[in-house]
């Protein structure tokens, strides 16, 4: 039968918590340095998808797309001007090594043709590949607009 989380070991240091069948040792030193790591992590992850949103947004395109995986890859393709087809080529993730360096090489492209149909410059479009942190929701919260597939 499933329980509620519960804690049956503590320690200075390490505590044990049952998950239903599951026994999770939990070191909380690691915890107390890692806490504050991971919120930042989920902040930036809500801001990219937050981004995302409005940028599919200004593109006419449903924002909420954003939230689902794969689909929102397939709308940003649709957005960028991409062929259907061109959402495999991000699978080509699951290869080693070989998969990794196309995903990079594709990524780049996209961040400069995503540049391209908001209107900006080369220099945006470097930012974007090198920095999509902070020009992303500049391009989502600022004043450019969709100019169409190039």
């Amino acid at each position: 039968m499933w329980r509620p989380a519960t804690t049956l070991i503590t320690g200075r240091h390490r505590k044990a918590i049952r998950v239903g069948p599951l026994l999770i040792l939990v070191d909380m030193d690691i915890m107390k340095v890692l806490g504050p790591f991971l919120v930042v992590i989920l902040l930036l992850v809500v801001l990219m998808v937050i981004s995302h949103w409005k940028i599919f947004e200004k593109a006419n395109q449903p924002g909420w797309a954003a939230l689902i995986p794969f689909y929102n890859i397939y709308v940003l393709s649709q957005v960028i001007g991409r062929p259907q087809w061109w959402v495999i080529l991000y699978l080509s993730a699951i290869i080693p090594i070989l998969g990794i360096i196309a995903l990079i090489v594709i990524s780049i492209m996209d961040h400069i043709r995503l540049a391209k149909v908001f209107g900006k410059d080369t220099g945006f479009a470097v930012g974007l590949v090198l920095l999509p942190i902070v020009f992303l929701p500049m391009l989502a919260f600022g004043d450019s607009a969709y100019q169409g597939k190039p």
